[in-house]
C-alpha cells in the first residue's frame, strides 16, 4: 500500500469510529423511547401513524407475531414494487415514456429492493420512470433497512429481558428506525451531496450539443447527448445510509451525477457503514454492557482492516501481464501505476479498492467502480466478504444480528472446550438455539452453491432468444473468471448485497428469477430463525456469572468469534474460490 493509501484508509476509519458511540448512543435511547431530542418534533407525527393504522405503541407480541409482521409488510412491499414496474407506462412521472418492466426482471427487482439486496440487471436510467424510483425503489429503502433494525432491536431485547413473553412491537420498531433515524440522517446527506452537484430534479431528460462531434461503433457521427436527470440525491443518501446500494443511474456511484466530487465520494462511503458500526454500541447500552458492543466491533474491524490491505496491496501491484506487454511499468514497483482498469480518475486505487471492501463488508451493493475488472486477489476480497455471511459490519440490522448469532455459536463451542453449558450474556445457549443458529449460518451458504452449481452445470437451460440456447452464453468470460463472475452474483444475492461482476448478463430470465428466490431466501429464513432465538432468549431467567463463565467481552473472546466466521467462511467456500480466483491469480502470475 502507498502512503496515501494508508492515510485515506486512516481518516476514513477514524471518521467512522469517531461516530460510532454519539449516534449508537442516540439509537439506544429511540430503541428505549427515551427522549432522543427529535421527540417535540417527531412525536405528533409518530403519534399520528399510529392512530391512523390503528396500533398501540404499548402493545407487545411474541417472537412469532412479530415475525408475522416482518414478512406481512415486506410481502406487501414486494407487490406493490411489483405492480408499480409493470404499470409504470400508464403512470405519472414518466416524463422519458418509458415502458413496463418485463415480468421476470420485475420481479427481480421487486424481490431485490424488498429484501434490501437492492441487485440490479437494468440501467435506471433506461428503465425506471422517476415514480418508480420515489414511490417504488425509494420506500422499499427506507422499509427494508427498518426491518433489519427492528428485527436486530426485537433479538437485543431477548438477550436482555429475562423471564418475558414478549420482543417487542414490529410497527412501533419499525416506525421508529424510519422516523427517528433514517429520514433524518437521510435528509442530512441529501442535502450535502445536492450541494456537491448530485442531481434532484424532475425535468425531463435533457438532450444537449456536443462540442467536438464523435462516431458510435458503427461509423455514425454523433453530435448530440441525451443527459439523465431525476431525483437522485434523495434515493442516494438512504440508499447508503440504509445498505440498499440500488443506483439511480445504471453506473451507480462511479456516475458523476451520483457521485461527482472527492467530497461527496467520502460522505457517501461514510454512510455505508455508519449505522451498522454505531449499532454495536446501541447493543451495548441496551444490553447494559457497553463492552459487549465494543468486543463485537473489534471483531468486525479484525476481519475488516486485513482484508482492506489485501485488496488495497492487489490492485497497486497492478497486473503483470499488461506490464508485461509494456503499457505499464513493472508491477509492483514504485513506478507502477496499479490497475486503474474500470476505476474512475478521480477516486483512484484507494478509494474504489476502499469502497469495494466497504460496500461488501455492508450489506450494501454499490460501486464506484467495476469489481470484475479487479486482479483476481483484489476481486476475491469482496466476494470472501459477502461469503462471510455479511457480518463484517453488514446490512443495518441484519450485519449485527448476524454476528450475535455466531457470537451464540462461539460461546457453543467454547462451552464445549471446557465441559460446562455455555452461555451469552446469562443466557444459557441450549440446542433449541444452536439449531436456529445453524439455520441462519448455512441457508445463505447452500444457496450461494446450489445456485451456482445449477447455472454453470444446467445445460439446455434457456433464457432469452433462440440464438442463446445455454445458460454459459451468458458469461462473457470463459474460464476460471467466468466462473467467478457466476459465484459472484449467487454471492451477492444469496447474502443480500447487490453487488456484481459485470461480465455476468444476469438481466434474463432465469438469473431473474434464481437470484430473486435466492434473495428472498436468505432474507427471511434468517429473520424468522433470528426472532426464534430472540423468544427462546427472552424466556430464560438470567444464570449468575461463576468462575468457569467465558467473559464475552473479552479479546480472547474477540479472537474466538472472529476464528469462527472465518472457519465458517473457508469450510464452506474455499474449494469454489479456488476454482475461480484463486486459480485465475496463479494463471495471471505463471510465467
Amino acid at each position: 500500500m502507498t502512503l496515501n493509501a494508508w492515510w485515506q484508509c486512516g481518516l476514513y476509519l477514524a471518521a467512522l469510529l469517531c461516530l460510532v458511540k454519539p449516534l449508537g448512543a442516540y439509537m439506544a435511547r429511540v430503541y428505549e423511547r427515551q427522549p432522543c431530542g427529535l421527540d417535540r418534533l417527531l412525536g405528533p407525527c409518530e403519534r399520528w401513524c399510529y392512530r391512523l393504522a390503528g396500533i398501540d405503541p404499548d402493545r407487545e407480541s411474541s417472537w412469532r407475531h412479530y415475525a408475522v409482521c416482518v414478512i406481512a409488510v415486506n410481502f406487501v412491499g414486494l407487490l406493490v414494487v411489483y405492480f408499480l414496474q409493470r404499470a409504470q407506462a400508464w403512470l405519472p412521472f414518466n416524463p422519458q415514456t418509458l415502458p413496463a418492466v418485463s415480468p421476470d426482471s420485475a420481479f427481480n427487482t421487486a424481490a431485490s429492493f424488498a429484501s434490501n439486496t437492492n441487485w440490479q440487471g437494468y440501467g435506471g436510467e433506461t428503465t425506471m420512470s422517476y415514480l418508480t424510483q420515489m414511490l417504488g425503489l425509494g420506500v422499499q429503502n427506507f422499509l427494508s433497512a427498518a426491518t433489519g433494525m427492528a428485527v436486530l432491536v426485537a433479538l437485543v431485547r431477548g438477550i436482555a429481558r429475562r423471564s418475558a413473553e414478549t420482543i417487542g412491537n414490529f410497527w412501533v420498531d419499525l416506525t421508529r428506525s424510519t422516523l427517528y433515524i433514517l429520514l433524518p440522517l437521510s435528509l442530512v446527506l441529501a442535502i450535502a451531496l445536492v450541494s456537491q452537484g448530485v442531481v434532484q430534479s424532475f425535468a425531463p431528460y435533457q438532450t444537449v450539443h456536443l462540442l467536438e462531434p464523435t462516431s458510435d461503433a458503427d461509423g455514425n457521427t454523433i453530435t448530440e447527448q441525451t443527459l439523465p436527470l431525476g431525483p437522485a440525491a434523495s434515493q442516494i443518501a438512504i440508499k447508503q445510509l440504509g445498505t440498499n446500494g440500488g443506483g439511480f443511474f445504471n453506473a451507480n456511484s462511479a456516475h458523476p451525477y451520483e457521485n461527482p466530487t472527492p467530497i461527496s465520494n467520502f460522505l457517501e462511503l461514510l454512510s455505508i457503514l455508519l449505522i451498522p458500526a454505531a449499532l454495536c454500541y446501541t447493543f451495548g447500552a441496551m444490553v447494559g454492557a457497553r463492552r459487549q458492543g465494543w468486543a463485537v466491533l473489534a471483531a468486525m474491524l479484525a476481519i475488516f482492516v486485513p482484508l482492506l490491505v489485501i485488496c488495497q496491496t492487489a490492485e497497486q501491484a497492478g497486473n503483470p501481464r499488461i506490464a508485461a506487454l509494456g503499457v505499464d511499468d513493472v508491477a509492483g514497483s514504485e513506478h507502477s501505476g496499479g490497475n486503474m482498469e474500470g476505476k474512475e480518475v478521480r477516486f483512484g486505487i484507494a478509494n474504489s479498492a476502499l469502497w469495494a471492501t466497504a460496500t461488501t463488508a455492508a450489506s450494501n451493493g454499490s460501486v464506484n467502480s467495476t469489481h470484475d475488472s479487479y486482479t483476481p486477489l483484489g476481486g476475491l476480497v469482496p466476494m470472501s466478504l459477502m461469503q462471510l455471511g455479511e457480518v463484517v459490519f453488514g446490512g443495518v440490522g441484519s450485519g449485527l444480528y448476524g454476528m450475535l448469532v455466531f457470537a451464540i455459536i462461539a460461546v457453543f463451542i467454547a462451552g464445549l472446550m471446557v465441559g460446562r453449558t455455555p452461555e451469552y450474556l446469562g443466557k444459557k445457549i441450549e440446542a433449541y438455539e444452536i439449531k436456529m443458529a445453524a439455520l441462519v449460518v448455512l441457508i445463505p451458504c447452500a444457496v450461494v452453491l446450489v445456485g451456482t452449481a445449477i447455472a454453470v452445470l444446467g445445460p439446455g437451460l434457456t433464457y432469452t432468444t433462440a440464438d442463446s440456447p445455454d445458460l454459459k452464453q451468458n458469461v462473457a468470460n470463459p474460464g476460471p473468471h467466468g466462473f467467478s463472475e457466476v459465484l459472484y452474483a449467487f454471492s451477492s444475492a444469496g447474502n443480500n448485497n447487490g453487488s456484481a461482476f459485470a461480465g455476468l448478463s444476469a438481466n434474463a430470465p432465469f438469473y431473474n428469477v434464481a437470484l430473486g428466490v435466492t434473495m428472498l431466501i436468505s432474507r427471511y429464513w434468517l429473520i424468522v430463525p433470528t426472532l426464534a432465538i430472540a423468544g427462546s432468549l427472552a424466556r430464560k431467567k438470567a444464570t449468575p456469572v461463576g468462575l468457569g463463565t467465558l467473559p464475552t467481552h473479552s479479546p480472547l473472546f474477540v479472537v474466538l468469534l472472529v476464528g469462527v466466521v472465518l472457519l465458517v467462511g473457508a469450510l464452506t467456500f474455499v474449494p469454489a474460490l479456488a476454482l475461480g480466483p484463486i486459480v485465475e491469480h496463479l494463471q495471471m502470475v505463471a510465467p
